[in-house]
């Protein structure tokens, strides 16, 4: 059994200290947050004690943190927490700048750490990758990811949160470096506000579409948008030579209806924490394992190169122009 601490007790820490009460080989040793309400909530949930940040850095006991605070807190807390000798979880983005991100490689390269691109983990794209992998349907020509999420959120949280880029549609950097096998070498991105006009005077778009070229022209075609119309929108078709591999929406039940109108199926499901609960719940596994040992299957590294993408993208809608990485 490993100690290990949360950092941060909102929405998606939550979600964290659940997966890690309940595991069988993690103990929640205790929770930190600067709102003492909420540090207090979750931690009584789960019978775990509050703590500060500098008790949590010092405990030799603690083996790990799981870094679930606001994005801007995540870099330093990483490279604080590598110091301390401590394996690391991290919630992505890794950091909202690029050369600020790639300033502590010295401290984060070589760390335990695992960034939590928790799409990796699910196990429908974990079948999708595995039969590309396998040349089921031969090499890999092009990708086709889509990511819509049901509705946008509030103009306050869009005000910090980075922008779709580094905020949305990086999970989908990072899926497409994953499938590609390639690292991409050229961006072309465009975007428009079509949703919400407060995100667009916020200096946002709500809607893109990213083109991403690799050295041996690979194509991966990404599309966004901040409202859906009809539910949580995540699909995946890999084409290749020999065929397509598809991962498709994931419904609330397989229930349907047939009628004189047709075929009606349920609803997707709701928002991330239904579709990808799975997934959350297997990335904390693989906390475990590197905590016993396991090398990190994402970290670091995946956490800058995903964030290069973000930015590249982002410059590519201001200019009009292909980026070249």
């Amino acid at each position: 059994m490993h100690k290990v601490a949360l950092i941060g007790a909102g929405r998606i820490g939550r979600i964290h200290a659940r997966n890690t009460a309940l595991s069988d080989r993690l103990i929640l040793a205790g929770v930190v947050d600067p709102m003492a309400e909420a540090a207090s909530a979750l931690a009584g949930e789960w019978r775990a004690p509050v703590l500060n940040l500098d008790e949590v850095m010092d405990d030799p006991s603690i083996a790990g943190v799981i870094i679930a605070s606001s994005t801007d807190t995540h870099l330093d807390y990483s490279v604080r927490a590598a110091r301390a000798g401590k394996a690391i979880f991290c919630e992505k983005p890794i950091d909202q700048d690029l050369e600020r991100a790639r300033s502590v490689s010295g401290d984060l390269s070589g760390a335990r750490m695992l960034l939590a691109f928790n799409r990796r983990f699910d196990p429908n794209f974990q079948a999708l990758k595995a039969r590309l992998d396998s040349g089921a349907v031969g090499s890999l020509e092009s990708v086709q990811i889509t990511s819509n999420d049901p509705s946008p959120p509030p103009p306050a949280y869009v005000a910090v949160s980075g922008g779709l880029f580094k905020d949305m549609a990086i999970h989908d950097f990072d899926m497409a470096r994953w499938l590609l096998g390639e690292e991409p070498s050229e961006v072309y991105a465009a975007g428009s506000c079509l949703v919400d006009p407060e995100i667009g005077r916020l200096g946002d778009v709500d809607t893109a579409r990213t083109v991403l070229k690799t050295p041996s022209g690979k194509l991966c075609v990404i599309s966004n948008s901040r409202r859906s119309g009809f539910g949580y929108d995540q699909r995946i078709e890999a084409y290749a030579s020999g065929g397509m591999v598809r991962a498709d929406n994931v419904l609330e039940s397989t229930v349907q209806v047939w009628n004189e109108a047709g075929a009606s199926a349920d609803r997707f499901q709701n928002f991330f924490l239904d579709r990808y609960a799975e997934a959350y719940r297997r990335e904390m596994a693989h906390f475990a394992d590197i905590l016993d040992g396991a090398v990190p299957s994402v970290g670091y590294a995946d956490g800058v190169a995903a964030l290069a993408l973000a930015e590249a993208a982002a410059a590519s809608v201001k200019t009009g122009a292909v980026v070249r990485l």
